[in-house]
């Protein structure tokens, strides 16, 4: 015999009619044992008694943030999440600011009379205040120069959770719209395939009209909300890990947004983890387009790419200044300028060791025309060199108009501007190859036409000394450029496919700027914001 039932405080066998036989409870349904359905068995994956996944992005249990991101015409595409209030506060300034009880459009609703106790206690109601909700929904503007921003609406009562079904307000979505985190969980398993291969992970897979309805832009708008989120909640964003242009375009746009909520703190390192794993592709792409990854390393608090990208635009300056001033603080500024006076100081020093090259005697006299004079020719001849390489093309005065003629003619005795670092780059790099190309600069043939000036002179011996001369002096100025010939970057020192390496070198070796800008911690401009 069981235990007795007097727990449930139902009657005992004689109250019911002593009679009653003792069987099984389950034995008590009318219906025979064979029709009994088999509940163990059953799966509600798929059907109208699913109940949702207490997990992102609905989180139908704990979640007390509804936030509706919709897109399209009349907001008929649609991304519905339920997160938390306090997830959303800890990592959005923006939530944290407005996720305040004195702002909850729905505080003042009357609280709900609920009961407490157990079933079948005759205990007094009490009344318990209604679960904080917040709705926000995604606010297009009236026109189309307006940043699509999130705004905050009259949250609805949430349904009581049922083992029939789910709440309305989770099963479904305006316009009759269904979205990938609306499904259930048996079927986000092929949405979640979906969104691992495309750039767009937030559209449903079986909405065939979805790419062909949303515009790109939305699309993108889309992917960047459901991306930030997914960052909150320590998920993997959905950018592509493939082509890097694609993946600068994506976590651009994705900083973007960030900075719009005042999270670049927990997004802005997901994206520098992510930019770093193209590795060597990655120092690439920083070279070709150094002003772009300089801010993109700002907003991500990357520290490799931001350095990476600080050394080609100094070696550069004042190349995209325009756009450098107009774009990033005056910190980042700052920091560029002085490196550039570092730079420049440190060419300085070189250029004048260079112009003061020379040959000496065996008596350890510099040379000159009464004591070798074909010696003193090829120090002549490379200053000569040097003097034409490291000098600005001579441009003429505007022609003067009337009343500024006085004004023009004081400019006209002006010297020559001295060119910027940009340019004499170049010629550093062109004296620093000569270990590697001798005949980079000053050739034999380059020798050979300048003694055939004075035929006198000309013969085949006096080449051979003359082009002795002439390396001796271009060996001694690769030695003196050599410090301008170091480099802290990351593609200096790239390693990947077999191929790699070459293609890196061969990028260094097209670079026409100085890539020797000494960078460290001290030159992160946040953590002197910070």
């Amino acid at each position: 015999m069981g235990p007795p039932v007097g727990s449930l405080k139902m009657g005992t066998r004689s109250e019911l009619g002593g009679s009653y036989p003792m069987h099984p409870i389950a034995s008590t349904v009318s219906r025979p044992l064979d029709h009994r359905p088999r509940r163990s068995r059953r799966s509600h994956a798929n059907g109208p008694s699913y109940l949702p996944q207490n997990e992102f992005p609905i989180f139908s249990q704990s979640g007390d943030v509804e936030i509706i991101i919709g897109l399209g015409s009349n907001s008929s595409f649609q991304n519905r999440y339920l997160l938390h209030s306090h997830t959303l506060s800890r990592f959005s300034g923006f939530f944290e600011a407005s996720l305040r009880p004195e702002w909850n459009l729905s505080a003042s609703e009357p609280s709900q009379l609920t009961h407490t106790g157990n079933v079948g206690d005759a205990r007094s109601p009490t009344i318990r205040p209604p679960k904080l909700m917040w709705r926000y929904e995604l606010d297009r503007g009236d026109t189309l120069d307006e940043v699509p921003m999130l705004v905050q609406k009259k949250a609805t009562k949430p349904a009581p959770p049922s083992i029939f079904g789910a709440p309305p307000s989770l099963a479904s979505v305006s316009n009759g719209r269904t979205k990938t985190n609306l499904l259930p969980q048996a079927a986000q398993s092929t949405a979640n395939l979906f969104q691992a291969v495309t750039p767009f992970g937030a559209v449903d897979p079986d909405d065939d009209d979805m790419t062909d309805t949303l515009s790109f832009q939305d699309q993108d708008l889309m992917r960047d909300y459901d991306n930030m989120f997914r960052i909150f909640y320590n998920y993997t964003p959905n950018i592509d890990s493939i082509s890097i242009a694609d993946a600068y375009v994506q976590c651009k746009s994705l900083l973007h947004l960030a900075d719009l909520y005042d999270a670049l703190e927990v997004v802005g390192p997901r994206v520098d983890h992510h930019l770093l794993q193209f590795q060597w592709r990655l120092w690439k792409q920083v070279a070709k387009y150094p002003i772009s990854y300089l801010r993109l390393g700002y907003m991500a608090r990357s520290k490799l790419i931001f350095l990476e990208a600080l050394i080609h635009v100094v070696g550069q300056w004042p190349a995209g200044e325009r756009t450098l001033r107009a774009n990033m603080p005056n910190s980042v500024l700052e920091i560029i300028e002085d490196k550039v006076s570092d730079l420049e100081e440190q060419v300085s020093r070189v250029e004048s060791r260079l112009f003061r090259l020379t040959l000496y005697t065996k008596t350890g006299e510099p040379v000159t025309p009464s004591t070798s004079y074909l010696d003193w020719l090829a120090v002549s001849f490379f200053r000569q060199w040097l003097v034409m390489e490291t000098t600005l093309p001579f441009q003429p005065p505007p022609p003067p108009h009337d009343g500024r003629r006085h004004h023009h003619s004081h400019h006209d005795n002006a010297p020559p501007s001295i060119p910027p670092v940009q340019s004499l780059g170049r010629v550093y790099r062109i004296l620093g190859a000569h270990r590697r190309s001798s005949s980079a600069y000053l050739s034999r043939d380059e020798c050979k036409r300048f003694l055939k000036l004075t035929p006198e002179l000309y013969s085949r011996e006096n080449l051979r000394r003359f082009e002795k001369s002439v390396n001796e002096l271009k060996t001694m100025a690769c030695d003196l450029v050599q410090p301008l010939m170091d480099s802290d970057l990351e593609l200096s020192m790239a390693s990947g496919p077999s191929s790699a390496g070459a293609v890196s070198d061969r990028m260094i070796d097209d670079i026409s700027y100085l890539t020797c800008t000494q960078v460290s911690n001290q030159d992160i401009p946040w953590s002197i914001e910070d």
